[in-house]
């Protein structure tokens, strides 16, 4: 059969560097690497291939999908780059987009309250309701800005990050799933799509 490794297990990967991040498109399970040689290397479903309750993620060589991720990961940094004009040390863009508009809604509230004085039972009423739906609001834009603060990457990082990228072909397998793991959360994948989930864009 060839060899088999499973992703997203405890096991030191050392088959692909997308290991533990590679999941199948359909089912969301982890991809596991069989093959015998670069060449003829593939990611099959793991649920598939224990219990066939998933029609899998039909073919995909294990090769492709490294040179699309590598490419990906390429344009996002390049991307990235352009957003700062260079400088890695400004903010991630997603984060400062919904710090502005935790911003927004704090301020939205602080005048609803501030009208609360002297108002009638109408006026009253119709400003307790807005709070709340604000207050809902503000509370969802918090914790998304704590999860993404948790998975925040380091500008000094984003730097090597992109360093190792124009040095790919020189680098070690555990430098690359380093570079992939500072990047991307998860990876999405059949035959057909790739989705890709990333850290920091």
């Amino acid at each position: 059969m060839g060899n088999i490794d499973f992703a997203g297990t405890n096991k030191k990967a050392k088959n692909t560097w997308l290991a533990g991040k590679i999941k199948c498109g359909n089912c969301g399970a982890a991809l596991m690497y069989q093959g015998t040689t670069v060449n003829l290397s593939y990611f099959r479903c793991r649920k598939r291939a224990d219990s066939k309750t998933c029609e899998g993620c039909g073919t995909l060589h294990v090769c492709d999908v490294e040179r699309y991720v590598y490419d990906e990961m390429c344009r996002q940094m390049a991307a990235f780059k352009s957003l700062t004009g260079g400088n890695f040390a400004k903010a991630n863009p997603k984060l400062t987009k919904l710090n502005v508009e935790l911003a927004q809604v704090e301020s939205e509230i602080e005048k609803l309250l501030d009208t609360l004085t002297g108002a009638n039972k109408t006026l009253l009423n119709y400003a307790n309701g807005k709070i709340e739906e604000l207050d809902a609001k503000r509370q969802s834009l918090s914790k998304a800005i704590a999860g993404m603060t948790a998975e925040a990457v380091s500008p000094d990082h984003i730097k090597h990050i992109s360093g190792q990228l124009s040095n790919w072909n020189n680098i070690d397998f555990e430098d690359r799933r380093l570079v992939v793991d500072g990047l991307i959360s998860s990876i999405q994948a059949t035959s057909d799509n790739y989705q890709i989930k990333w850290k920091f864009c």
